[in-house]
């Protein structure tokens, strides 16, 4: 299976247009910098930064020293660049206790990752984004890289985001997509938004989605909903493969994750 990352960079942003109203202009310029500081295998140098927030260069370092002084970033001194600080893991660790699942839902997700053979995913809505809650994976079978906890991009191209897409009235799925737009992450991503509806349509009927290198090369999952007592999608489950195992078990996995989502579905309603 590829390893290639799908490309998940974030549109480019004029550091010269005007604040939204009501923001604050000086916080937005410093996540932006963490963020392109993450980006970035090595680190980067405050020119970078200065040119990528189009910012003078005094004013960057500025920005600079107050994110090391409070430990978000670290001045690689030897190196001449900066990297992320230690207290970033303090908002990861904050993030995954938010989206901790209780352990009915849990014991389910792992039951699917070792019925499938498969790593195992749970995604749930938070506010106005999807998002992926709960991962099970082993070293034969390796979570899908950048399918971590938290991850909440590409709803159009994973499976398990087209489940929660179908599940949206058509104003919410319109107002969505026209926020986070259809990117293009493989060249089999769908990037038509008739082509999407008409395959969420098909996501609807079935009880089923399914995306084959859509999202990553020589990748496919599958997802299938997890539902309130009521019948309404609450949250999904969904399994990834490299394309040829999928390709080879491919009914199996689905009876797999259509159980998984009921098993999940039964916890749900007990809590």
């Amino acid at each position: 299976m590829s390893t290639s990352a799908p490309n998940l960079d974030p549109p480019a942003v004029n550091g010269s247009s005007a604040p939204v109203s009501g923001t604050v202009q000086s916080v937005s310029r410093a996540l932006r910098a963490m963020e392109f500081v993450a980006a970035s295998r090595d680190g980067v140098t405050a020119k970078e930064i200065a040119a990528h927030l189009e910012l003078a260069l005094p004013s960057a370092y500025h920005l600079l020293a107050t994110l090391t002084e409070s430990g978000y970033l670290v001045h690689l001194a030897q190196d001449h660049r900066y990297g992320l600080g230690y207290r970033v893991r303090l908002l990861e660790q904050g993030l995954e206790r938010q989206l901790e699942v209780p352990a009915l839902i849990a014991s389910a997700v792992r039951r699917l990752h070792l019925e499938a053979d498969a790593a195992a995913y749970y995604a749930v809505y938070r506010e106005v984004n999807v998002v992926v809650a709960h991962v099970v994976d082993s070293e034969r079978r390796r979570r899908v890289q950048v399918l971590d906890i938290g991850f909440h991009e590409a709803t159009h191209a994973t499976a398990f985001g087209k489940v929660m897409l179908a599940a949206m009235t058509p104003e919410e799925r319109d107002a969505y997509l026209d926020r986070v737009g259809l990117r293009r992450c493989t060249a089999n991503t769908m990037t038509d938004r008739s082509a999407l509806e008409t395959h969420l349509d098909n996501v609807r009927r079935s009880g089923v989605a399914l995306e084959i290198g859509e999202f990553q090369d020589g990748l496919s999952c599958l997802a299938a909903p997890v539902r309130s007592s009521a019948g309404a999608v609450l949250a999904s489950v969904a399994i990834s493969l490299p394309s040829a195992d999928f390709a080879a078990r491919r009914w199996d996995l689905e009876r797999a994750v259509r159980r998984g989502a009921l098993v999940a579905t039964r916890a749900v309603n007990s809590l």
